[in-house]
């Protein structure tokens, strides 16, 4: 019996010794574990087979792909076999996207296995392997590494077949990770756009894409890929690298996420060739559309601090009989405006940039010149200084002085205090006039801008409605210093704005602005009352105040700042299509809340419908995951994300209910009970 066991245990110690012995010495730093290793046993002649270099990265360490990106070097294993035996390239799994400091890298972490094909040929007798590779490998700091290794691979018998050695899962691992061939067509235009077209991808299906190239110097690695996908395929936004053309086609993998979180990758070709228009829907449809979403956007809360100058410019028109001119005017100061503000982004638009509607207040330079302008429109209607000569024609005496001129700028002011809110109908609206023609962009923004001036435009056309209004007197100057008070709280929320932006020093010189215009707007208004003499040094101190006012917003403008990190709320995580991805796959119902700091619309929002107590009852009772993207600076995911829904501002609601269910989009003015109705079906 002893015998028969010493017998049972040497049998397995040897049938377990070739299996061990298919993993070279390894080669070992604090940084990796790095061999070479066999997904066979035995070879036989003709009998192809893999082996490949096994990397065991420490937490933080990577080593790069072919493509290393923007820095970095790919692995080079070279390998020394006996003559009639050949080797093939690496089969490459598909590597992460890595940011490095200011560049991106393609990189692998962790585990990872970098396997070639071996074939024997006629070979006969045990096959030795021998390998010099050499890597870098970077954290904080890249380490050049290399070492030689040898694999010594038995022949199988005659009679017998290779069986899988202790490393083949390995390989079996690596090959979900290498990516297929693509089953999709793709056209790569000129300007960089890539067009990937199949009967399965569309907005039911697509959440997420990214494209690697084969070889550098193609694309801006580190360039945002905005998304844009439509029914039978998607568009991505490439950037060109300085240099590069799209003539001879683009290869690389193609990465895309479904809405269950399964990431597929596929070795895409693209050729030469521009991307198709998207679908345009009908323009009467549109430009309907447009016209309601400006109407409503009159009753906005962005747009109130602006009622109170429509107010005064209104009794001003009728003491005087000027009520139409001043409609006019309104009109054409709002159109004027509009058309700009089209006109900007879609220049914005050409150069790349993720711009959607309101893009100007991601601007901390841009909200500041706003809270001032506000500031000072009040200040002038508090009666700290008068419209007369001077600094009359500028700022905010343009927008708060009388007659045609005030009137126009008060539609200008209108129209730049508007673009933080987004009305309903005007998601649709924008989105289809940002996807047509350049000539049907503007149209579509002009009509908008017919919709905003509307009311007002036709209360001023109306004779009848202007004798309406109650006779000049004192009440006229009482409102108008009382109608200074929306002013000053609309300075102050975009004071907060800046907060979000910029930080406590853009604060600081936001409010540094407050302290010199006003001293500016002071000093202005003693000297209209003084003698020429006195008059002239009081508007040049003035003058001079104003000027270093803006040299402070041009320090604004070019200080890099801090940020502040804009509060999720309480129970809200911050969105990521990953977490959103995660969520998903876990089953969970979601909502997701996107919204920014300059977002009145989005603010009153969260205050009368999300952050309410049944609502929040609700999220917790039904373990609704709330996630929560702050579009404050444009962060280009959250523009994909918004693109992927037809919209090009906020606010959005997407609610994804359990169990894969189909999201539902929410409208853009919440409601406590319309949040409800979605968390509690039936």
């Amino acid at each position: 019996m002893l015998r028969l066991g010493t017998l049972a245990l040497l049998f397995a110690l040897f049938a377990i010794g070739p299996a061990a012995a298919l993993e070279s010495t390894p080669a070992t730093s604090a940084r990796d574990t790095v061999s070479l290793v066999s997904d066979t046993d035995a070879v036989a002649p003709g009998t192809a087979f893999r082996v490949g270099l096994h990397f065991l990265l420490a937490p933080g360490w990577h080593t790069y792909w072919r493509n290393p990106g923007d820095a970095g070097v790919a692995p080079d294993l070279s390998l020394v076999l006996p003559a009639g035996v050949s080797a093939g390239p690496i089969a490459w799994p598909t590597p992460r996207r890595v940011v490095e400091g200011p560049v991106m890298t393609y990189a692998y972490t962790g585990d990872v296995l970098l396997p070639v094909t071996v074939t024997p040929g006629a070979h006969s007798g045990p096959l030795p392997i021998q390998a010099h590779a050499r890597w870098l490998v970077c954290k904080e700091i890249c380490v050049p590494e290399q070492a030689d290794f040898r694999l010594d691979l038995p022949m199988a018998p005659p009679a017998g077949t290779p069986a899988p050695s202790a490393q083949a899962p390995l390989f079996v691992a690596h090959d979900r990770t290498v990516p297929r061939a693509s089953p999709w067509q793709a056209q790569i235009a000129p300007d960089g756009s890539l067009w990937v077209q199949g009967a399965e991808l569309g907005p039911a299906t697509v959440t997420d894409a990214w494209f690697i190239p084969d070889h550098p110097g193609l694309i801006e690695d580190d360039a945002a890929q905005p998304l844009s996908v439509r029914q039978g395929g998607f568009v991505l936004a490439l950037k060109l690298a300085q240099g590069a053309k799209a003539d001879a086609g683009l290869s690389g993998i193609l990465s895309v996420r479904d809405r269950t979180g399964l990431q597929t990758d596929v070795e895409l070709h693209a050729m030469p060739g521009a991307a198709p228009a998207p679908p345009f829907p009908p323009l009467q449809r549109v430009l309907l559309f447009a016209f309601l979403g400006g109407l409503i956007l009159n009753l906005m809360p962005c747009v109130f601090p602006v009622l109170a100058m429509k107010a005064v410019a209104l009794a001003q028109g009728a003491a005087r009989g000027e009520a139409r001119s001043h409609g006019l005017f309104y009109t054409a100061g709002v159109l004027v405006t509009w058309a700009a503000l089209g006109g900007a982004l879609l220049a914005a638009r050409a150069e790349g940039a993720a711009a959607g509607w309101g893009f100007q207040f991601a601007s901390p330079v841009f909200v500041a010149a706003m809270a001032w302008l506000l500031f000072g429109v009040g200040l002038n209607l508090s009666g700290v200084f008068s419209v007369g000569g001077g600094l009359s024609g500028t700022g905010s005496g343009l927008a708060a002085r009388g007659g045609n001129l005030g009137s126009f700028f008060t539609g200008l002011l209108a129209v730049l205090v508007a673009t933080p809110c987004t009305a309903p109908f005007m998601g649709v609206a924008i989105a289809a006039g940002l996807a047509a023609p350049p000539a049907v962009t503007m149209l579509v923004f002009l009509v908008m801008g017919l919709g905003l001036a509307a009311p007002y435009a036709a209360l001023s056309a109306v004779p009848s409605l202007a004798r309406l209004a109650p006779r000049p007197g004192r009440w006229m100057e009482v409102l108008k210093q009382g109608l200074a008070f929306p002013m000053y709280g609309a300075a102050v929320w975009l004071l907060w704005v800046i907060s979000q932006e910029a930080g406590s020093a853009g604060v600081l010189g936001t409010a540094a602005g407050f302290v010199l215009l006003g001293f500016a707007a002071w000093v202005l208004g003693i000297s209209q009352a003084a003698t020429s003499r006195s008059r002239r040094f009081g508007q040049s101190a003035a003058a001079a105040a104003v000027l270093l006012a803006a040299a402070v917003l041009s320090g604004i403008a070019v200080a890099p700042g801090t940020p502040a990190v804009a509060g999720t709320g309480e129970g809200a995580e911050v969105f990521s299509p990953a977490r959103l991805a995660t969520l998903r796959a876990e089953g969970r119902p979601v909502f997701v809340n996107m919204t920014a700091a300059w977002c009145v619309t989005c603010l009153v929002n969260e205050r009368v419908a999300i952050s309410s107590a049944p609502v929040q009852h609700a999220f917790e009772k039904r373990r609704v995951a709330y996630l929560k993207g702050d579009w404050t600076r444009q962060d280009p995911a959250i523009s994909n994300f918004l693109r992927e829904y037809g919209r090009d501002g906020v606010p959005l609601y997407v609610y994804y209910p359990p169990h894969d269910g189909k999201p539902v989009v929410l409208p853009q003015i919440l409601t406590e009970n319309e949040v409800l109705a979605q968390l509690n079906p039936g």
